[in-house]
């Protein structure tokens, strides 16, 4: 396959798929089915309409724990892995990515389940690894709170050191089926990995054969220090929220720096911000969509949700007012604490009331939003591509279907006709897609090191 060094660069685009939109208040518009987030029908409708725009990957986000307040929109997931193998069958191409915690899952089982989707997907499929914050979570897993941030990262690095080494644990050719010999796998192919650490003890090998990819695509979302360190080392996509150009640039340079420094190629590693446009066929048409959005936010919840954010008593907060002078400082936050950190500086850099703040959240939650006519998007993405701020983009349509139609309508062909993004599908694995090498299996290199003579 050829490699992002051996062609032309150009866009990649990940569809991030949320319920009835990425706007807190999508749900309550007149186009939208407020039961879409348990509607496989619905999904298979976007993802059919993604891969048609030749989507590298859709994303689906999830969390052990009721997300915020059912009252405030759509509640609860389907969970993911179990929709990616539904939609594995709806579609032929488009990458499969689907979210999971190392802090609330074990090493086997979940290396399996992703596995298990590489191989029905036909190699399609990736891991969005986060580490989960909040005590809520932790409470529904027999902890009284949260354990601490640097704890859930170290327990992450080894939960990939196993998961990794199981999906290893069959060489690419361990599996011969020769009937006339009567010998399905060749034994010594297929190995124990036998892992005792601070964490994890796992005997192995896997009880499935090596995937199509080698293993699943490995991404990432974390911004805070730990969690950059942790992308440098692991990482193959990295899906970040950054507001402005400026702190794109600034992010995406630190993290090919930190990719170099852990002795990887930062080509491999590609970074996508998050962008949640909102289109119009005129710019005022935009906007107005925008503003009825915003119109339709219910503050009583989202004052809530921004209080648990920054770490505060809710009564803290007053709508018309900027926020407090003395909120914590990251440091003392152990959940979200790059987001606490991005909305903060975006509060008092543009000198926001908690309700003008709010606004701003409730289309993106702090990633970029972009209100304009779909050549004014293209510009944008076209810009922040060439001036080394992404390797591509998450695209968050604030309303959907309605939002990814328009942006596949009338963005994608844009980007097509400058030469920016593909107009057919190169290869058939999310990796051929992103342009990405599969991974050797390093239990099979240790092997044969392992014979060379002393």
């Amino acid at each position: 396959m050829a490699t992002r060094d051996q062609v032309r660069r150009q866009l990649h685009l990940n569809l991030f798929l949320h319920d009835t939109g990425h706007h807190e208040a999508s749900w309550r518009l007149p186009e939208s089915d407020p039961h879409a987030h348990l509607s496989l029908e619905a999904h298979q409708h976007l993802a059919r309409v993604a891969e048609a725009a030749r989507f590298d990957s859709l994303f689906l986000a999830d969390s052990p724990v009721l997300w915020g307040d059912p009252g405030r929109r759509p509640s609860g997931k389907i969970e993911p892995t179990v929709l990616l193998a539904a939609l594995a069958v709806s579609t032929s191409r488009i990458g499969l990515i689907a979210t999971a915690s190392t802090s609330y899952n074990e090493p086997f089982n979940l290396a399996r389940r992703l596995a298990s989707v590489d191989h029905l997907s036909g190699g399609r499929a990736g891991w969005n690894i986060v580490t989960t914050a909040g005590d809520a979570a932790a409470r529904n897993f027999g902890l009284d709170e949260q354990p601490l941030h640097r704890s859930r990262y170290e327990r992450a690095d080894e939960f990939l050191q196993v998961a990794t080494r199981l999906w290893d644990s069959w060489s690419d050719d361990a599996v011969v089926a020769d009937k006339e010999a009567g010998v399905h796998a060749l034994r010594e192919r297929v190995r124990s990995i036998d892992h005792r650490g601070r964490f994890f003890k796992v005997d192995g090998p896997l009880n499935l054969a090596r995937s199509p990819q080698g293993y699943p695509l490995l991404v990432q979302a974390g911004s805070s220090e730990d969690g950059k360190e942790f992308a440098a080392q692991w990482a193959e996509a990295i899906f970040t929220a950054q507001p402005t150009l400026e702190e794109s640039q600034q992010f995406y340079a630190d993290i090919k720096r930190r990719v170099a420094a852990a002795g990887r190629n930062p080509e491999h590693v590609l970074v996508l911000p998050g962008i949640v446009p909102v289109i119009g066929e005129t710019e005022a048409e935009a906007r107005e969509l925008d503003a009825e959005l915003d119109r339709l936010i219910a503050p009583q919840y989202a004052v809530v949700q921004l209080a648990r954010t920054l770490g505060v008593d809710a009564g803290r907060l007053q709508l018309d007012r900027p926020l407090p002078a003395d909120l914590p400082d990251e440091d003392a936050i152990e959940g979200a604490k790059s987001r606490r950190t991005l909305i903060v500086e975006w509060a008092r850099r543009e000198r926001l009331t908690v309700r003008e703040l709010i606004g701003k959240l409730g289309g993106g939650r702090g990633h970029r939003t972009f209100t304009g006519t779909p050549v004014q998007v293209a510009d944008s993405i076209q810009h922040y591509f060439e001036n080394g701020a992404a390797d591509g983009f998450n695209i968050m349509p604030a309303v959907l279907p309605s939002g990814l139609e328009a942006f596949t309508r009338h963005v994608v062909p844009i980007l097509q006709e400058r030469g920016l993004f593909r107009t057919e599908y190169a290869g058939s694995t999310l990796r051929e897609h992103y342009g990405l090498p599969r991974p050797e299996n390093r239990l099979d290199v240790l092997a044969v090191e392992n014979r060379r003579p002393a």
